[in-house]
């Protein structure tokens, strides 16, 4: 009985909640486990560090965008990842109104397909930049023509091809379009239940801007999964930075272009014999013949050889490596 309050208890603490002195929220107990609801129906694979990762991914992406896009559409791009989420693919195609600019892409060697949608009003703006126009979008939605699906084609290829980069540190991946949809019910690459992520990109083609949506099911990151966290990644970015460094230093240096000459000899002769040389005339050096000739790398002396030729061309052959660089 020790738990149970007596009357002046119960009034004093009634007393100091009506007055305010005592908060409900004080006196819960803290100790107590918080629930959170599961969705058994959506089940939660895309964890928020794989969502970040894939962030970072994409803003490299966006970064290779704003750099190459312009060299096509001869006006400057801006790109900026909003955000990401992981949603069912019904909610994803759901949401999508005809037209729609959808390209599937074969994620090879991971298994399955990825989707580039693209807003249709920079599909048009595209369009005209290609064919010499300001690149404006049209004031009202129309079905896209065969022309227009080849001209934006091209540049989705040039899209696709730069994904290589940004998941070199996860994977080793050959994309390449498989094809263009323009109706969305015809873009059903995975069961309407499969789990993928989205990733938001905003892409600003001069005055016109609009939506990218990047969609990534599920089971085709599946075999990598394990990799979309941000100490795999950066520490894969360190490994690959430090040996991509040291690796095109020594590509650069091997390739690198140094003067390299033979001196038979030398002589010194007055001013009046050089004022009167004439062709024919012979001037005596400080060799033997049987002597080795210096051999010039820049202006350091590196090697001994003796004269010969090679073909119709003269030449010399080493007989000894100095170090007077030392």
């Amino acid at each position: 009985m020790g738990d149970v309050l007596s009357q002046s208890e119960i009034d004093n603490l009634l007393s100091a909640l009506s007055s305010g002195e005592l908060d409900v929220e004080e006196i819960k107990d803290n100790n107590e486990k918080q629930v959170k609801d599961y969705d058994f129906a959506r089940p939660s694979k895309f964890s928020k560090e794989h969502l970040r990762t894939l962030e970072i991914i994409f803003e490299h992406y966006g970064r290779l965008l704003t750099t190459n896009l312009p060299v096509y559409l001869r006006k400057s791009v801006q790109v900026e990842v909003m955000n990401s989420e992981a949603v069912t693919y019904s909610e994803f195609s759901n949401a999508l109104s005809n037209p729609v600019l959808l390209g599937i892409v074969n994620f090879a060697p991971l298994h399955g397909n990825i989707i580039i949608e693209m807003a249709s009003n920079l599909g048009y703006a595209i369009v005209d930049r290609m064919l010499g126009g300001r690149g404006d979008a049209l004031e009202k939605t129309r079905d896209f023509s065969e022309i227009e699906l080849l001209i934006i084609e091209r540049i989705l290829v040039v899209c696709v091809n730069l994904l290589v980069e940004p998941w070199e540190n996860v994977v080793e991946i050959h994309p390449h379009l498989e094809r263009i949809e323009t109706n969305s019910q015809y873009a059903q690459i995975i069961s309407p239940s499969e789990m993928i992520a989205i990733i938001t990109m905003n892409i600003k083609i001069g005055g016109v801007e609009g939506l990218m949506n990047i969609c990534l099911p599920y089971i085709t990151v599946e075999d990598v999964i394990d990799k979309l966290n941000t100490r795999y990644w950066y520490a894969n970015i360190q490994s690959h930075d430090e040996t991509d460094y040291a690796d095109a230093i020594e590509s650069i240096i091997n390739k690198a272009q140094v003067p390299i000459k033979a001196v038979l000899g030398k002589s010194s002769i007055s001013v009046m014999d050089f004022a009167t040389l004439q062709p024919g005339d012979i001037i005596k050096l400080d060799r033997e013949v049987e002597d080795e000739l210096d051999v010039y790398v820049g202006d350091i002396r590196k090697f001994t050889a003796l004269p010969g030729s090679s073909g119709d061309k003269y030449a010399v052959r080493v007989t000894s490596v100095l170090r007077e660089e030392q």
